[in-house]
């Protein structure tokens, strides 16, 4: 393997290892994590050339010790020297086309360099290096002038023999020339966009791993893990080579059946589903809205339960009308406008809350539901009732006795969709939707801790059927949203969409399903005994801390770990809480402010504390981002959320080992103890809100 130790046997007390350097270099070495790892690729330094930096094709990367002290400059002459050796590796025959892997080196280097952190960039502002000072041009690759990049040819020494850039090289370059981090956020919108300072998005994590931090966010989102991390590296690897031996179009088509079947498998899913990638939940939702219109000709009425709890653009999603500024095609377009080729369509809201902010009962919910129902369906209107099977705040609803009821209705004209979005759901409950003709929709973002914005739906044979038979074609203004690879080719609906192929969500779900099937590894009766043990702890740990005010109430619970009893339907893993100081709710600001505080290293406001105080302080803990919630029936406040995710299961059962197992679900236990003490520590330093 790579070895990813860029200074072994270079550990002597030199100036390099000076003590105020230590954490530096540390921090710079932890980002190697992303760098490709290749069979039989050796790193050796060099102190006898200390200014030599040599790609020796196939065998090893020679680095002076001069770039070691700079650790972030050694850093991106071997994230380019690496790289340059993967796409070598690819070529197989072909070794006289270097020049590609000049180029995609150069391309996926300068990714790599404007994902680095702003105090990085700064260690490189002043050095005079060839390949930093090309990088810091960020001209786009110009393929029909290589001369320019004969230069490149000096770091391996070999000359390219082929003077034209083939036309097949392109896709390839535009699709895979990208480090895998960025094509982790590639394909969705800008609230996958990172700052530089933390690396962070807008939901807390990271688009490579962050081992740092207690993460149990999965009702929102999760920094991809390790583990997922490398697999779906490998997967581009691979990707790459397949692209240039058989041709970008067919190994993608090959990778996204994959993809699809692997799904089907991990759930036991008939072959006659359909499964359509999309980049987002809320796209599906405006898959959903498009799919409707063209299975029939009558005016639609969308009822969405949940309103309050769905995503914010769904609303308008269902409308057909565009819900950020841009698309996961990265086309600018105006929040709120209709998208070309929708017709009008009605949409009813019945939120979880009243207006009060109190949570209604499920027999009000229910009662709401069917006189929207029943009053569309009065009007010969075509229903698509979208039902809710978990929220983000876990609840669920209708009731199976209110379906049974709705069904009754005569000539009821209605399509449910399943918003499964936090997919806390076992393969048999998907079966049974699907068997009942229920459209679901799905992330593999949420329980199963994949990267943000790996949505989906899963389509029922019947509907299936129904679309493919369909004689109209999507919305014209969908072709700014969604490729035709995405969806099924046996469906002349989507023949005028985009050409084109979104990686970044190939590759999301790629991680998704690896986590799904090391989760469904773990045997069953360990797997149900494991997550009832953490829940409980959750539950009970939140209702020990006095500061802490959960939202949820008592509920039954399975006492079986049958698994035909047992179900993530049917426990609690989603545990919101409010915060309270002085036995008063927390105001939505400094909610807000908790969340960002726990997930950040707050030790430099601790000095001269105790050793105890500053490690506590130091911890990064990422859970659930701020729901914004009445207290009460007048007090504006938030809640914040502590979530089961599949990892808590499958990275405990990673020894296969029943005694580990438990222990390991025993520190992430503890981990939990450590968040709900640092929520603390924070209400106990006021200044800290200020």
């Amino acid at each position: 393997m790579t070895n990813n130790i860029l200074i072994e046997d270079q550990y002597k007390r030199t100036s390099l290892f000076e003590k105020e350097n230590v954490n530096y270099l540390v921090r710079v070495l932890k980002r190697f994590n992303t760098v490709p790892k290749l069979n039989n690729i050796n790193i050796i330094t060099s102190t006898k050339d200390p200014k030599i930096f040599k790609i020796v094709p196939n065998k090893s990367i020679v680095i002076g010790a001069l770039f070691l002290k700079n650790p972030t400059l050694a850093l991106v002459y071997l994230r380019y020297g690496i790289e340059w050796q993967l796409w070598y590796k690819a070529l197989n025959s072909e070794k006289e086309d270097t020049i590609l892997c000049d180029l995609a080196a150069l391309k996926v280097t300068q990714i790599f360099y404007k994902l680095l952190p702003k105090d990085d960039k700064e260690k490189l502002e002043n050095v005079n290096y060839f390949l930093i000072d090309l990088i810091k041009k960020n001209e786009a690759l110009d393929t029909k002038s290589l001369l320019k990049y004969e230069a490149l040819q000096a770091f391996h020494g070999l000359k390219n023999t082929n003077k034209v850039f083939k036309e097949s090289w392109k896709p390839i370059i535009e699709n895979l020339a990208k480090p895998t981090e960025y094509l982790l956020m590639d394909g969705g919108d800008f609230r996958l966009n990172i700052d530089e300072i933390n690396l962070l998005n807008k939901y807390g994590c990271r688009p490579f791993p962050r081992p740092e931090a207690f993460t149990f966010a999965s009702s929102t989102a999760t920094s991809v893990s390790n583990f997922a991390f490398d697999k779906t590296d490998k997967i581009r690897s691979i990707l790459i080579r397949n692209s240039i031996k058989n041709g970008f179009k067919n190994a993608t088509i090959d990778f996204s059946e994959l993809l699809k079947n692997n799904l089907k498998k991990i759930f036991k899913l008939n072959d006659e589903c359909q499964i359509i990638f999309s980049p987002s939940g809320t796209d599906s939702a405006l898959q959903i809205a498009a799919l409707t219109q063209i299975i029939t000709d009558k005016d639609i009425t969308h009822v969405l339960v949940a309103s309050d709890e769905t995503g914010s653009g769904v609303p308008a999603a269902l409308k057909g009308c565009h819900f950020e500024n841009n698309t996961a095609l990265n086309y600018p377009v105006k929040k709120g406008d209709t998208i070309d080729g929708f017709r009008a369509i009605d949409l009813i809201k019945i939120p979880f809350k009243d207006e009060n902010g109190t949570l209604k009962s499920a027999d009000q919910l229910d009662e709401e539901i069917f006189n929207a129902v029943s009053e569309t369906n009065k009007q010969g209107r075509q229903v698509v009732l979208h039902t809710m099977d978990q929220s983000k705040l876990g609840y669920q609803s209708p009731s199976k006795e209110l379906i049974e009821r709705l069904n009754a209705l005569q000539n009821l004209s209605m399509q449910v969709i399943v918003d499964a979005a936090q997919l806390r759901l076992d393969p048999t409950d998907i079966k049974n939707y699907l068997n009942k003709g229920y459209i679901i929709t799905i992330t593999g973002s949420k329980y199963f801790t994949g990267p943000p914005y790996s949505g989906a739906l899963i389509l029922p044979e019947n509907v299936s059927k129904l679309i493919k038979s369909a004689k109209n074609t999507l919305p014209k203004g969908l072709t700014k949203y969604y490729n035709h690879s995405n969806w099924p080719t046996s469906w002349d609906c989507a023949k005028d969409l985009s050409d084109g192929y979104n990686y970044g969500s190939y590759m999301r779900w790629n991680a998704a399903i690896v986590e799904m099937d090391r989760y469904f590894k773990t045997p069953i009766l360990y797997r149900n005994m494991g997550i009832e043990m953490f829940c409980n702890f959750v539950e009970e740990s939140i209702k020990e801390a006095t500061f802490l005010e959960p939202t949820y109430k008592l509920e039954t619970k399975s006492n079986s770990y049958d698994s035909k009893e047992f179900g993530l339907k049917n426990i609690r893993t989603i545990f919101p809480f409010f915060i309270l100081k002085n036995n008063e709710v927390l105001s939505i600001k400094n909610v807000k402010k908790v969340y960002t505080l726990l997930n950040s290293d707050l030790s430099n406001h601790f000095k001269g504390s105790s050793l105890e105080i500053i490690r506590l302080a130091a911890q990064k803990c990422h859970i659930g981002q701020a729901v914004n919630v009445k207290h009460g029936s007048d007090i504006e406040s938030a809640i914040l959320r502590i979530s089961l995710g599949a990892r808590v299961i499958s990275e405990s059962w990673v020894n296969r080992d029943i005694s580990l197992y438990f222990r390991n679900i025993e520190a992430q236990m503890s981990q939990i103890t450590i968040i709900i003490k640092k929520i603390e520590l924070i209400l106990n330093n006021p200044q800290l809100l200020d």
